[in-house]
């Protein structure tokens, strides 16, 4: 699976600054208490939300549970100008309660919506077990694209006509099932849980 070419751009120094954050100079591993520094820091980090997402973003990480693997599949696929709403995404994700309490600082900044969008984006790919890698869109591609496309139209008309909620736990990932210690991600099937989703819809499924 191809990703688009604003999450290719932003994957790999979200992932640079989690590894810049995780070691102290002597190699510990100091990644808790300084996301936990991070995460204080968030009001005075607003400004930098549109020119260095990924330097905020981070203050999320290990915040998202994502129970539809099959939203968060398409929307790395998308532009920055192509985004959900981040009232339609929210549905597709659990947070915990001090990452919603950053949502809601977030929330006060007319960028803030955009931005929680993109971190959800990104965090989705540094934790998936079968993260992808980053390749832009091409021409030759195009026509793949506009079919992805179609699809995840679908896929969000249809969250909003059934309003999931908690007991599809086919594509719900939990915390066991996501993290089993920090920095280490178990791993989930994203292709079965994906099928079972679709097929939940109405979707043929594919053997």
């Amino acid at each position: 699976m191809k990703i688009s070419r604003y999450f290719a751009n932003l994957k790999s120094s979200y992932n640079a600054e989690l590894d810049d954050l995780r070691t102290d100079s002597e190699g510990n591993n100091v990644l808790k208490a300084r996301l936990a520094k991070k995460r204080e820091q968030v009001p005075q980090l607003l400004m930098m939300m549109q020119s260095a997402p990924e330097m905020v973003a981070v203050a999320f990480h290990g915040g998202f549970f994502f129970k539809n693997v099959m939203v968060l599949e398409a929307l790395v696929t998308r532009e920055e100008n192509k985004f959900p709403t981040w009232e339609t995404l929210k549905k597709a994700i659990i947070l915990e309660p001090w990452a919603q309490a950053l949502v809601n600082i977030v929330l006060t900044d007319p960028d803030g919506e955009a931005f929680l969008i993109t971190t959800a984006g990104l965090e989705y790919l540094n934790r998936s077990s079968q993260s992808r890698a980053a390749h832009p869109s091409n021409a030759d591609e195009d026509e793949h694209s506009a079919d992805h496309e179609d699809q995840d139209d679908d896929l969000h008309d249809h969250e909003h006509d059934n309003e999931h909620d908690d007991d599809n736990n086919d594509a719900y990932l939990n915390s066991d099932e996501r993290v089993a210690d920090e920095g280490e991600t178990t791993e989930y099937d994203l292709d079965k849980a994906g099928a079972n989703w679709l097929a939940e819809q109405g979707f043929d499924r594919k053997e």
